[in-house]
């Protein structure tokens, strides 16, 4: 071998080596160092945004080496950490309560604040609902129905009100068993809010039976009544719906947890004469009727009436409450990840609503928003990049689809399976059926179907072992002792290795790309240590046929 070979090899195995070097020590290097720019913060409230915030934070752990705990403890105990200084921010439906129902001191949080929207989405009525042994999977409910159930004027499903509702079922002779939020919730204050508002003579006459003070607007804590059930967080009620011994159950609860759990939800009649169900496109539209008042508090009278025939009328977005000020655990340091965070969850996280039960944020809201992040000490003093922003909101909102002739109040009744049931449910009373517009991924004309069937993989094992047990007897009663979940994913009742469905504290797992700088740099060290291998036995040869 030549002097200049053996220089050609040397140089091409230095500068592979220091490339190398380079993208493992310096990779290192690069990854420490993003882990160590964002000081970890914490949050708490509301389990009706927990599952859009768990993936959110697990995106950002992955991607930017970000810590952000949440703890879903409900609107109310989220809001009272904020205020005893024990969170950087809270998660809440509803804002602070200068005069609190349960006649607590008035909430006053001695740090500025600012509310800053984060998700959109339907407070949702999933149940449990059974027809000659066969799941119903396509209940309708008008909101009178829906208010006199829940304060106990309604009491069997073979009501002639709900009946009136659905046409195309034999309703059930079987006793209705509402089930409520025992903690205080943004959820019950969003739902309660509506009923007072489009419903008051009904909920002030609940009200007064249960000695509330009248007139009564909305509350956190909700009365029990009747045969009515309490259970702790969105994961409770979600989960005492989804038990075997839940049949005849009906709940208010974040659309997402009926998704997860493989439930289906109520089609509400909206204010153009149409059922309809909560999904990202039909609450997309129907926000376009909410006002923002200057504290970017919400005022949904105009959501609720929406005349768009493809809106859901329970439709509403959360809030985070972020510092805007140095006091206490906050930190400009904890402002630069909390800013940070926020510009995530306001672009490219919304992008991800959808799947996760929810609805992006219209960029009225993200652009508001944007002014919000420019408060936080340490955050981005230029807001959130909306040029670069890629909300998909608009798209959502163009595409949206008018509801189908069978979703209209009328003889006839949609079939489809909502929210987490793959199954359709055949017609047991009058009318001719038909296939909702927007039926849910895998959900087709008819059960059984090649595309029911992918919908039962896409809707994972939890939506398949229901369906089991139906089918199966002896399956339904080795499900029978499934476990109940608190909101913080313990069990409360039943066993935790029945395996039935339930609505498990897991957040929904979205593919990241995993393809950046360093695996680039990897490459081309690849690329030189074979150059290093390969060129200079081949250089040898060429110079000997040169001579």
């Amino acid at each position: 071998m030549t002097p200049r070979i053996r220089l050609i090899r040397f140089l091409t195995a230095a500068a592979a080596l220091i490339v190398l070097v380079f993208s493992t020590v310096g990779g290192v290097a690069v990854q420490s160092a993003s882990a160590d720019t964002y000081v970890p913060i914490s949050g708490s409230g509301s389990t009706w945004s927990q599952n859009a915030l768990d993936q959110w934070r697990k995106n950002v752990a992955a991607n930017y080496g970000m810590t952000v705990n949440y703890s879903g403890t409900g609107s109310s105990a989220g809001r009272q950490d904020f205020i005893n200084g024990a969170v950087d921010f809270a998660v809440s439906e509803i804002p602070f309560q200068a005069q609190p129902e349960d006649g607590s001191a008035p909430e006053k949080p001695s740090t500025a604040y600012a509310y800053m929207p984060i998700v959109a989405g339907g407070t949702s009525f999933m149940y449990n609902l059974k027809i000659g042994g066969k799941r119903v999977t396509n209940l309708r409910l008008d909101g009178d129905v829906i208010t006199k159930i829940f304060t106990g004027v309604i009491t069997n499903w073979n009501d002639p009100a709900i009946q009136s509702d659905n046409p195309g079922l034999a309703m059930p002779d079987k006793p209705i068993v509402p089930v409520l939020r025992s903690d205080g919730s943004g959820s019950t204050a969003q739902f309660t809010l509506w009923m007072s508002k489009q419903h008051s003579d009904l909920w002030n006459a609940f009200c007064k039976s249960v000695g509330r003070a009248t007139p009564c607007g909305l509350t956190s804590q909700y009365p029990g009544f009747g045969n009515a059930k309490l259970q702790n967080g969105s994961l409770g009620v979600a989960g005492y719906v989804s038990q075997d011994y839940g049949e005849g159950a009906i709940t208010y609860v974040e659309y997402s947890y009926a998704l997860k759990s493989g439930f289906p939800v109520a089609k509400v009649l909206n204010n153009a004469g149409y059922y309809i169900e909560p999904t990202a496109p039909s609450v997309a539209v129907a926000l376009v009727g909410a006002t923002i008042n200057s504290d970017l508090t919400q005022e949904l009278s105009g959501v609720y009436n929406n005349a768009d025939p493809r809106t859901y009328p329970l439709s509403s977005y959360s809030y985070m409450i972020i510092p805007t000020e140095v006091k206490g655990i906050f930190t400009t340091e904890k402002g630069k990840t909390l800013g940070a965070f926020t510009s995530y969850l306001l672009c490219e996280g919304q992008q991800q609503a959808a799947a996760l039960g929810y609805s992006p944020l219209p960029l009225n809201l993200v652009q508001a928003a944007s002014d919000q992040v420019k408060r936080i000490p340490g955050g981005p003093a230029g807001g959130v990049d909306l040029a670069n922003c890629n909300n998909p909101a608009l798209t959502i909102l163009n595409s949206a689809p008018q509801p189908a002739a069978c979703d209209q109040q009328g003889p006839n009744q949609c079939t489809t399976g909502t929210a987490g049931a793959v199954t359709d449910t055949p017609v047991t009373g009058s009318g001719s059926g038909g296939a909702a517009a927007n039926a849910p991924a895998g959900s087709a004309g008819t059960p059984g179907s090649a595309a029911a069937a992918g919908g039962a993989a896409a809707g994972g094992g939890a939506a398949a072992a229901s369906t089991a047990a139906a089918a199966d007897p002896a399956a339904a009663a080795a499900a029978s002792n499934t476990a109940v979940y608190d909101a913080n994913g313990a069990v409360v009742s039943g066993s935790a290795a029945a395996g039935a469905a339930v609505a498990v504290s897991k957040p929904l797992s979205l593919d990241d790309s995993a393809f950046g700088a360093q695996q680039i740099v990897m490459i081309a060290a690849g690329v030189l240590l074979l150059l290093a291998i390969v060129l200079p036995p081949f250089l040898s040869r060429r110079l000997r046929r040169d001579r």
